[in-house]
């Protein structure tokens, strides 16, 4: 882990909410911030090396966009039983990237993962295995999101695979409800307040905009996957596995 603490971001009341960015305060916080919000989190990330392992190949590419702290890119490194394979975590936050540098030292794996502070969209992705982009796409512009998708698959080796998480809407406005309030529940059953809550989610307002499961599908098969499964699938939170 890092030095992240407690995540208290949002238990004061603000006199104006300001949007939500990945800043040294999250980056500060964003372990206990994600187990606590994320419904499945660590289940996934128990997952992610298995698929991974079926994926890579020797001397390719492998791709943690988003990396945020770099739990994926980690995993891999220490799970991967390939050789001479390439591991690029990219992330645009600065105060991530620092962190997951401190991360990296810690864990003898500086030599191991390639670190790149850009915007994913702009990252060349080439001779890939497997790409993981797990609760980044819903940062995107919606105007760039199929040109990254497509991107990704045209950079992938035969047989390559995205693995790719998201908070998803529903088509039904009842059920999307539904699954919002549950979500909300689950943030309470983790000890965040009403108040930490709502103004989380104003701050996302905007920032976070969910597709639906029916447009990720569309988005994949048109980018050139030949396969698209569910992996997981808990609330309104989805993995997908995208195979080439």
């Amino acid at each position: 882990m890092t030095r992240s603490g407690k995540d208290h971001i949002y238990a004061c009341k603000q006199d104006k909410v300001e949007k939500f960015v990945f800043d040294e305060n999250v980056a500060d916080v964003f372990a206990d911030m994600i187990q606590r919000s994320v419904p499945g989190y660590a289940a996934l990330n128990q997952l992610l090396p298995i698929v991974a392992n079926q994926f890579i190949q020797e001397n390719s590419n492998v791709y943690d966009l988003g990396c945020s702290l770099g739990e994926a890119s980690i995993s891999i490194a220490n799970a991967t039983t390939c050789s001479n394979i390439k591991i690029q975590a990219v992330d645009n936050s600065a105060a991530m990237i620092k962190q997951l540098q401190s991360r990296l030292k810690n864990h003898n794996l500086e030599s191991s993962i390639q670190l790149f502070h850009e915007d994913v969209t702009e990252t060349d992705i080439s001779n890939g295995s497997f790409v993981i982009l797990n609760y980044t796409l819903q940062f995107i512009n919606r105007s760039q999101r199929d040109d990254l998708i497509t991107k990704i698959c045209a950079g992938l080796n035969i047989n390559g695979a995205l693995f790719l998480s998201e908070k998803i809407t529903y088509q039904d406005a009842e059920e999307d409800v539904l699954m919002q309030q549950l979500h909300e529940n689950y943030k309470r059953q983790n000890d965040y307040s009403d108040m930490e809550i709502s103004q989380k989610r104003e701050a996302l307002e905007d920032v976070l905009i969910r597709d639906t499961h029916e447009q990720h599908i569309e988005r994949l098969q048109k980018a050139g996957f030949s396969k698209v499964s569910i992996l997981t699938r808990y609330l309104n939170f989805v993995s997908y596995l995208a195979i080439k």
